[in-house]
């Protein structure tokens, strides 16, 4: 555990539950976004959980303010702070290893800008317990723009094979929404905190590569926020740890193909293009994607 975290309040002792809700906040975090985010995972329908904020850095009044009353109120949530901004990686990190004396079952991520279905956690963990065999579990989701409506949906190929030929040209996981089997935690395997972005892809990528089985569900349990600069956020920095995590794909998973090379390659070049093109590129991209997921 990194001693640069400490709780706002209560602590983990004495707590158990089967699954660990895992979510970060930060300072550009919206104090609006952040609650609809935690409340939509303290309204489950399923009960046996815990929601591990973590602070990552010093956040505006509104937010910390907000969480001090929250967790005093709520039995299942527990906050902690971080002293400095270290990223996702680490914040991710530090739930998984302060919460691993629990024994829960279950690790789902959540975003501080997202909302969860009421249904989402019983629904996968519903899936888990009737397939022993996958360990890593994703799900479709709903776009939604800043104000709340919807603009779009992201689905995903379903099985772990079609995942698997996906991998080395998308991330065929909806970061969000995916859902881990304890274990893949307790064998080791960790989010690498040296980046600052594209933690998930190369995550998703190490945890094939050592045979853990992958799914996707088709139900849009998540509404994923789309915010209007979305094309622009893209910077080059996160468009070369992508394409690393393509090449990574193909050396590691033995994916290499002529159309999966062109295609990192392609990518690559279009960051660096104008904004329009890449808005008009990732809609494009959407397009092929539905008609070539079957769902």
């Amino acid at each position: 555990m990194n001693n640069q975290f400490e709780y706002l309040g209560k602590s983990l002792q004495g707590l158990n539950c089967q699954v660990v809700v895992a979510m970060a906040v930060y300072q550009e975090d919206r104090a609006e976004w952040v609650a609809q985010a935690i409340d939509s995972i303290l309204d489950q329908t399923y009960r046996d959980f815990i929601l591990v904020v973590v602070v990552d850095g010093p956040l505006p009044s509104a937010i910390s303010s907000f969480l001090r009353e929250k967790e005093q109120r709520n039995a299942q949530l527990v906050v902690l702070l971080g002293a400095e901004n270290l990223g996702l990686s680490s914040c991710m990190n530090e739930v998984i290893d302060r919460c691993a004396d629990l024994s829960p079952k279950y690790l789902f991520r959540m975003d501080a800008d997202d909302i969860s279905s009421t249904e989402r956690l019983s629904k996968q963990v519903s899936f888990f317990e009737h397939h022993p065999e996958v360990s890593v579990l994703g799900t479709s989701l709903v776009e939604i723009n800043e104000a709340g409506v919807e603009v779009g949906g992201r689905k995903l190929p379903l099985s772990h094979q079609e995942i698997l030929e996906f991998l080395p040209k998308r991330c065929s996981m909806n970061h969000p929404t995916v859902a881990f089997r304890y274990r893949v935690f307790e064998q080791g395997f960790r989010y690498r905190k040296e980046l600052k972005n594209t933690q998930d892809y190369f995550l998703w990528i190490e945890l094939m590569h050592a045979g853990y089985i992958f799914e996707n569900l088709s139900e849009r349990l998540l509404k994923f926020r789309r915010v209007n600069d979305f094309y622009k956020r893209r910077g080059f920095n996160k468009s070369v740890n992508e394409f690393r995590a393509r090449w990574m794909a193909m050396n590691r998973l033995k994916r290499y193909s002529l159309s999966n090379v062109l295609y990192a390659l392609s990518v690559l070049a279009l960051r660096i293009m104008p904004a329009k093109v890449v808005k008009l590129a990732y809609k494009l991209d959407r397009l092929i994607l539905d008609k070539l997921v079957k769902h």
